[in-house]
């Protein structure tokens, strides 16, 4: 019974060109939702406004690689930025448990200096 449930996982994993698993990279998914929706609209509004086919598919595809890539980077660059505001948290929180209530503690040098 273990190995089924270790294969529906497997099939479950969606590979885009057999190379990036979209369920276990970041920001992937939602890149691709938005790159696809960005080429729907560029594509479609540019036909509407010229009825040149070719013209549309390749805008198209040229929307669709530049919104994919813009909120790929702007996503990652979120996420960098929180895992960076996270470490900084997790770092204050250990050294304020580890100097609580020792001569190292730099509230207590900041309430020495209030009371003189």
């Amino acid at each position: 019974m273990a190995d089924e449930g270790s294969e529906l996982a497997k099939e479950k994993s969606f590979k885009l060109l057999g190379i990036l698993d979209v369920r276990n990279t970041p920001c992937v998914r939602e890149s691709i939702l938005f790159g696809s929706v960005g080429s729907l609209v560029i594509g479609v509004g540019h036909f509407l406004a010229t009825s040149r086919v070719r013209r549309s598919c390749d805008l198209a595809v040229g929307g669709f690689i530049l919104t994919t890539l813009s909120s790929w980077i702007y996503c990652r660059y979120n996420s960098a930025k929180l895992r960076i505001q996270q470490n900084m948290l997790k770092t204050a929180m250990k050294n304020k448990v580890l100097y609580e209530g020792s001569s190292f503690d730099p509230t207590v040098q900041e309430n020495r200096g209030k009371d003189s």
